[in-house]
């Protein structure tokens, strides 16, 4: 079976519990099921990671590299600051896809700009957690399309 990753970065085991008015009352485990669950009707297993450790997360990414075909990722707050999650994801050959839960170009000016989307398959902001799905399904189609793992 082939096998994506997802990552979720610092204080997403938070919630349910953290600023519900903007990210939800949904948990980190609502989101790992739903992603569990879009991934197995397209014939893919989930591995999933959490981390508030930016070089847990740098490990992760590396990796996933001879395991998987693809990583969901949901950095977080290291979106904005993290030049070695982006030197991480340069350095591997599977793709990324950048999820938020919220429309971070509707938040503070310092969340507009991703430090990871330039080297990311792409990015899915602002569809509460169903973004985790519509990232798992353009991963699948994306894996599908390039004959990958």
């Amino acid at each position: 079976m082939k096998r994506l990753i997802l990552l979720n970065g610092p204080n997403l085991n938070m919630l349910g519990k953290r600023e519900p008015e903007t990210y939800g009352r949904k948990t980190l485990k609502d989101v790992v099921r739903l992603v569990k669950d879009t991934a197995w009707e397209k014939g893919y297993e989930v591995e999933d990671y959490q981390s508030n450790h930016e070089g847990d997360l740098v490990d992760r990414i590396q990796m996933a590299e001879d395991n998987a075909a693809g990583i969901l990722f949901n950095p977080a707050a290291y979106t904005h600051t993290s030049i070695a999650l982006r030197d991480a994801i340069s350095s591997i050959n599977i793709p990324v896809i950048e999820v938020h839960i919220s429309n971070v170009h509707q938040r503070e000016t310092f969340r507009h700009h991703s430090m990871l989307a330039p080297v990311c398959a792409g990015q899915i902001v602002g569809f509460g957690i169903d973004g985790y799905r519509l990232a798992t399904l353009g991963m699948i189609e994306k894996i599908e399309n390039e004959g990958r793992k």
